[in-house]
Order: C-alpha cells, then structure tokens, then sequence
C-alpha cells in the first residue's frame, strides 16, 4: 500500500470517526431534552395528583392518583412546606437517609440548582413545594456521549499507533531489501569481471578489443547501478525514448551473462520504433529486476520473450517466462515489500518495479496471466505523451 493511499485512509478513518462522535451527541442530546421533557411532565402529574390527594372528600375515589404517586419509581422528589422544612422524601437513597441527617440537606440543595420547585396549592391556602432532580437513567445517559469520545479517541489513538507500526514495519523491510537489493544489482556486474579476470590470467596473449568491450559494459553497468539508487526519492526526469531499443540494449546484456539454456526473444508487432516517455536508468532497473525473475523462475532454463505493441496512448511489454508460475491470490501480493517465494530472496524487486512505473512513470504494472507449472506474463504500459512529474 502506497503512502499516499494510507495516507487517504487515514484521513477517512479519522472523518469517520469524528462523524460518529458528532451523530452520537446530536442523538443522545435530543434523546436527553426528550427525557427530561418525560420526566418533567411525569413530575408534573405526580404534584397534581398529591394536590388532589390532599384536597379531595374522605368518600371520594382517590385510587387512580395514588397509583400515579407510586407509580414514580424513579425520579428522586422531596417535599417541603413554605418554611424549606422536609416533609417527605422519595427515590433517595434510603440507608443515607437513615444514617446521614445531612443527607436529605444536602439532596434538596442539589435540587435546587437541578430544577425550578412546583407548587402544590391547598384549599385552605397554604403552599408545600416540589423538588426533584434526574433519574439515574437520564444522569447517566447526558454522559454517555463523553463515554462515546473517549472511546473512539482511544480507538483513533489505537489505529494511529497500529498504522505507524505497520509503517515502521514496512520500512524495515524495505531497507533490509533495498541493502539486498544493492547486492543483487552489483553482483551480475562484479561476477562478471572476476570471470574476465580469471580469464585474462589463464590467457597468453593479450585481451582482444571484443573482451575489453565487455568489460566496459560491466563497468558502465556499475555506474548505471549508482545512478538508480541516487535517484530514489527524487523526481526523474523522463524523455522520448525508442523502447524498442532500450529493450534490446537490456537483452543483450542480460543474455550473455545469463545460462546458455535460456532463450531470449523480442517480439514488435510492426518494424517501427515504439516512442514512450522514460528514464533510461529506472526504466532499465525494472526491465532487469522482471529478467532476472523470469530467470530464478524458469531455475536457469527456459524461454523468455519480449512482446511490444502499442496504441494511440500507450507502449506496451509483455514479458512472458516459462517457469513455475504464480497463483491467482498472489498476483498483488507480489508486488508487496518483503513477498517472496525463494528460500533467499529479497522481496524488493517488484516493488520497487511498481513504484517506478506507476509513480515515476504514471503507467502501470501488473500480472497479466500466470499458470502454474507452465509461466508468467507481466504487463508494462507506458504513456507516449509527455507528463509532468
């Protein structure tokens, strides 16, 4: 997963999360004012009916009031005269009040601040008061949705965590590839001219000029091998170039450093130059890295062909081999840092292969068919209009 595209995740996992916090207070908020609204209208009713209680004929039927005043299981009330003195308590807790005589003092002065009193009215002029506060329900439900943040801060600050460790992860593997894939870039150079050595010190006669170029394509494939790693990170600058011709340059030096019992083959549907915009040095690096795949697939024997075509917009290669192949389920997870199936791979090659087409090139990079136990097709497509980068 690119940085950019983690990046996006992030970004969407934190609006996702902020959007949950933000619907969760809107709803509880509107949950509480009709709560407390309920309760209200409930606490109304309960006065009412002690008011009716109280004033009501010793034959009158009072039973459907007193169900309503015992119906209030909930909402704690306590009821004073005009003089602040308590009368009765409800819904309180009753071992505090038998125990604690500042207890009562101290609920009603919690209530005063909670609510505004309601009035009971007696026939013969006289004025009790009601104070309640919320229920247990309605106290715990107005901080549910500080609960809520916390929680999901605490699940931000876990996928942030676990997002840079999967990062650190990430770019451990990628330098402990990238240090072996330095190794594996300067190592078909260098072996190279140790042969030419031992051949040279095995020779009676002076090196001839054909021997001497070679060595000097092994010495300008050095360079070339500096010039790719100085270019990580930075923007390269991409140019017109004949691809056809960069793939046969690529070839020709692959081919004879590779077994005689690999065949290689450049197929171009029409004689014309294939034009596409590049860096000679990066795009090399990738033809290489997808060479020497088909190789170590193929275990040193086998057809390795090179199929260009092209349309209005894009060049395209086909690299095709006939090694073991790759499975459906693996053909992203090859291009992943660290996936690898040979007991001392790198894991590195084709991920940075897909970064320099597709970042550095904008063009695209994919298994186009594998089947296993028969070979491979990677695709390349390259834009032929000039980018800015």
């Amino acid at each position: 997963m690119s940085y950019q595209l983690k990046l996006i995740w992030k970004i969407v996992l934190l609006l996702f999360a902020v959007n949950i916090a933000v619907m969760s207070l809107l709803y509880t908020n509107q949950l509480v004012r009709k709560l407390a609204w309920e309760e209200q209208k409930k606490v109304n009713q309960w006065t009412q009916a002690m008011e009716l209680v109280s004033s009501a004929d010793p034959e009158e039927d009072v039973g459907f009031h007193l169900d309503i005043i015992k119906d209030n299981e909930t909402i704690p009330i306590i009821l004073t005269d005009e003089q602040g003195n308590i009368i009765s308590a409800s819904n309180l807790d009753t071992a505090k009040m038998a125990n604690d005589p500042d207890y009562l003092k101290e609920e009603l002065l919690a209530m005063k601040k909670a609510n505004e009193p309601i009035v009971i009215e007696y026939l013969e002029g006289s004025k009790n008061f009601v104070y309640y506060n919320n229920s247990t329900l309605l106290s715990q439900l107005k901080y549910y949705p500080y609960y809520q943040i916390i929680i999901i801060s605490l699940f931000l600050l876990v996928s942030y965590l676990a997002f840079n460790a999967s990062r650190r992860s990430e770019q451990d593997r990628v330098w402990v590839g990238l240090a072996k894939e330095t190794a594996h870039q300067l190592g078909t150079p260098i072996s190279s001219l140790i042969a030419w050595i031992d051949i040279f010190r095995t020779m009676e006669e002076p090196p001839t000029e054909e021997m001497l170029d070679e060595m000097q394509k092994d010495i300008q494939r050095l360079q070339l091998v500096t010039e790719r790693f100085s270019k990580i990170g930075s923007s390269p600058v991409l140019e017109d170039k004949d691809i056809n011709e960069l793939v046969e340059k690529s070839v020709s030096y692959m081919s004879t450093r590779a077994s005689h019992k690999i065949h290689f083959e450049v197929v171009a549907d029409e004689l014309h130059s294939c034009f596409a915009m590049v860096n000679v040095q990066l795009f090399d690096w990738v033809l290489e890295n997808l060479t020497k795949n088909a190789i170590d697939a193929m275990e040193g024997q086998g057809n390795i062909t090179i199929h260009l075509t092209e349309n209005k917009q894009w060049v395209m290669l086909d690299i095709s081999d006939t090694g073991k192949g790759i499975t459906g389920t693996n053909f992203q997870n090859v291009f992943k840092p660290g996936y690898t199936t040979k007991k001392r791979g790198w894991g590195l090659g084709l991920s940075l292969a897909k970064r320099i087409i597709e970042e550095y090139h904008r063009g695209k990079i994919f298994v186009k068919d594998s089947t296993p136990g028969k070979g491979t097709t990677f695709r390349i497509e390259l834009r032929k209009r000039k980018l800015k980068i």
